[in-house]
This record gives C-alpha cells, structure tokens and sequence, in this order.
C-alpha cells in the first residue's frame, strides 16, 4: 500500500538565507542600477522607476547598506554550506557527462525533478552563482575603495575594468534569478517546501 509521509527537504538556515536574499536582491539590483545611470558602461540606461534611491547619493546609501546585509547572509550560507555538509552533500558529485545528459534532457523537456534532490545543471548552476558572488563582492569592494583596496583592484584590472566585471557578474546572478523563478512557475510544487522546509512522499508501505 502506498503512504504519504512529510520529508524534510530543505533545513532552517537554507531557508532562511534563502528568503533574505529574495528580500534584498531586488533592493541591490535597483540601487545599482540607478548607480549605473549616473555613469552608464553602454550606450543604454535603465527606467527610473525601476531605480531605488532617487538619486545618486541615495543610490549608494541603499546600495551599501544592502551590501551588508547580503555579505552577512553569504558568509553564513558559505559556513554553513561548508560545516554542515550541505555543499558536499546535495551540489556533489558533479561531472562533464552527467552535466551534458541532463541538459540534453533539459532541452527536450524530459528532465525529471526530485524534491529535494538536485540534477547535474542545477549543481552547475548553484556552483556558478557563488563565484559570481564572490566575484561581485569582489569586484564591489575595488569600486568603492579604489584607493584603500588598490591591490584588489590591481587585480581585477583597474577599477574601469572592474566596474565591467562587476556588471557582468550581476548580470549573470540576475539570469540565475530569472532562470530560477521561471523553473518555480513551472514547478509550483517547489515552492512550499522552500517555506516550510518538509514535502510530502509517496512511500510503499510493504507492512500493510
């Protein structure tokens, strides 16, 4: 006979830094943006009203205070990924062939999903956002104190180049953030588990 139990599938501290970063990821992404608009890298700005801050000093003001907000949940989730064995656990084992069989399966729609068990281009993907934050860390800290942190910045290329790796790099976690709410659409089911951390399992009870 098949049963329905509840699962844990995503604990507390995943969650929670999870949930704090959806709160000030739109707060970072819209202050930078208006930072971007006092001095564009490319022959575009973006609208004012997707702008927060309302000029350029308030930009950074919101811009830097977020900045700690986020830097202080990342430590906590990299601590965490680490101790816990979260990262080894459920971003591992990683491999060119189960990346490239997965995404062949992507393409054709024929990817399965677990809850609670990520597939090959998920990990890449999980993986690739935390270089890109460490990047836009990074490259953050060499644009605000270009001067202070010339080493850092020595490092990157100067601080115009930085400001190009510092874009990318955002534009890059923005893509994971648009790829990553359009899987949430598509699989609403997701999205519960990540709220109250258990799912529930059909099991086979072979007592009954």
């Amino acid at each position: 006979m098949t049963t329905s139990r509840r699962r844990l599938v995503h604990r507390w501290p995943v969650r929670l830094t999870h949930w704090l970063n959806a709160l000030a990821m739109p707060c970072m992404f819209m202050s930078g943006w208006a930072i971007y608009n006092a001095s564009p890298l490319f022959p575009f700005t973006f609208p004012a009203w997707a702008t927060l801050g309302g000029w350029l000093g308030g930009a950074i003001a919101w811009h830097l205070a977020v900045f700690w907000l986020l830097l202080a949940n990342g430590l906590i989730y990299l601590l965490y990924g680490l101790f816990s064995g979260h990262f080894r656990r459920d971003f591992l084992p990683l491999s060119p062939r189960a990346i490239g069989r997965d995404f062949a399966a992507a393409v054709r729609l024929r990817l399965g999903h677990h809850l609670g068990t990520y597939n090959a281009v998920q990990r890449l993907l999980y993986w690739g956002v935390l270089v890109l934050g460490v990047l836009v860390v990074l490259s953050g800290l060499a644009i605000w104190k270009p001067v202070q942190l010339q080493g850092l910045a020595a490092l990157l290329g100067g601080f115009d180049t930085a400001r190009y790796v510092h874009f990318f790099a955002m534009a890059g976690i923005g893509a994971f953030v648009v790829v990553h709410l359009a899987l949430v659409i598509l699989v609403p089911r997701t999205l519960p588990p990540m709220i109250t951390g258990r799912a529930h399992e059909e099991v086979n009870d072979e007592s009954a």
